[in-house]
């Protein structure tokens, strides 16, 4: 059997990155010759096997030929004539079209070199066939531009010219979804919104946040004034204070979406901004099909920063409501992370990153306070029905003033 190392592992290692998935493509056979070799197959629309003993994953050699609009308007022939070559060929960026066979590399279309220039470059014109591979210039470059990657200017240029055709409209929301979690959980997700804005396509894929660009904000408390430039630094700080971290990303990039509804004639001021943001960014979940745990956080995060952000101003009954509306009680490990995001907002601004925030460790200890006042020890009171959680919430709310004046 005559395989290959191909795709992210080899990039990686070229990159000195850790290594991840390790991917194989097999040339000159067929899926009955991989069966009675002892492959077990998972691929669903094209063959892929699992290697008998290292569990790896093995594809036959293919290629793909344009059938219709979408990503998903592609026909996949893969038989023993196709080459290793043609394999490379049908991939996204050079970067991935590496193969590597006993520590010697075949790289036909210069991925090593743009490796080497720090370049995402397509491989060939058929690039412009899948309309998610905008996206995944995007992603790749949320992962990849702190270590100083660019979009080639060509590769840009066709990426303008998917997006002006349209054809960004026919991506499932999975599919987005999946591109857009996985750039938030980058090292710089900002990357990702300037990539696609590059590219005339952040309109296509979240219209709500590219009204934030261009959108002033108060200079004093925005030095960078652009709402849309604001989310980009939030964003970063966000994997900065939280590596990894997507749902903490969904927050921070959709904390300011009210920002954009705000009457031009209002400006630079955003008088409740938290509230119109949550039609919006309901809207945007709804849309592509954003997991609860997310959407719950991001709705916190948009109608709360503000409080949290004056926690110190707020009564101590203000407090008790604040983590009600949370739902914080039953659902405790929501504070940590809305913390974070508050945290993110308040130092994703121009020179103010590496400023303290107190009031998320703050909001922590007030919660910490508040949720040891448990229900039993109000029932031990004789207390039943409607004032049980009457007495729970002045209870918990003695609480929170007893931890903030010691």
């Amino acid at each position: 059997m005559k395989s290959y190392l191909v795709g992210g592992a080899v990039r990686d290692r070229l990159l000195g990155l850790p290594p991840g998935d390790r991917d194989h493509v097999v040339v000159g056979e067929t899926a009955e010759s991989m069966r009675a070799a002892g492959f077990r197959p998972v691929g669903r629309d094209f063959p892929v096997f699992l290697h008998p003993d290292s569990g790896e994953e093995y594809a036959l050699a293919r290629t793909e030929r344009k059938t219709g609009r979408g990503y998903r308007g592609f026909e996949v022939h893969a038989d023993p004539s196709v080459t290793l070559e043609q394999d490379l060929e049908r991939r996204d960026f050079t970067i991935n079209a590496i193969a590597e066979v006993d520590g010697t590399l075949v790289d036909p279309f210069g991925g090593a070199r743009d490796i080497e220039a720090r370049v995402l470059r397509h491989v060939g014109p058929a690039f412009v066939e899948d309309p998610l591979r905008v996206l995944r210039a995007a992603r790749f470059m949320a992962r990849f531009a702190g270590l100083g990657f660019s979009v080639a200017p060509e590769t840009l240029v066709l990426m303008r010219e998917m997006a002006a055709g349209g054809e960004l409209a026919e991506l499932v929301p999975e599919r987005v979804w999946q591109e857009l979690s996985r750039a938030l959980a980058a090292p710089t997700p900002s990357a990702f919104l300037r990539t696609l804005r590059d590219a005339c396509a952040l309109s296509a894929v979240l219209p709500e946040v590219d009204a934030l660009y261009g959108v002033p904000q108060r200079a004093e408390y925005h030095p960078e004034v652009d709402t849309g430039v604001h989310v980009e630094l939030v964003c970063d700080m966000a994997a900065r204070l939280a590596p990894g971290d997507a749902v903490v990303g969904f927050a921070a990039l959709t904390h300011d979406l009210g920002k954009a509804l705000t009457p031009a004639d209002e400006w630079p001021k955003h008088i409740a901004h938290e509230r119109r943001g949550l039609k919006p960014l309901a809207a945007l979940c709804a849309r592509l099909k954003v997991p609860g745990v997310h959407r719950e956080l991001a709705m916190a995060a948009c109608r709360e920063h503000l409080n949290v952000h004056r926690l110190d101003q707020l009564r101590d009954s203000t407090v008790h409501d604040l983590l009600a509306r949370c739902d914080a009680f039953r659902r405790p490990e929501r504070i940590a992370p809305l913390a974070l995001v508050c945290e993110a907002d308040k130092r994703g601004r121009l020179g103010r990153a590496d400023d303290d925030y107190p009031q998320g460790r703050e909001l922590q200890r007030l919660h910490a306070a508040a949720i040891r006042v448990v229900a039993c020890d109000i029932i031990a009171d004789g207390l039943t029905g409607p004032a049980i959680g009457e007495a729970l919430r002045k209870a918990r709310i003695a609480a929170i003033g007893k931890a903030r004046r010691g």
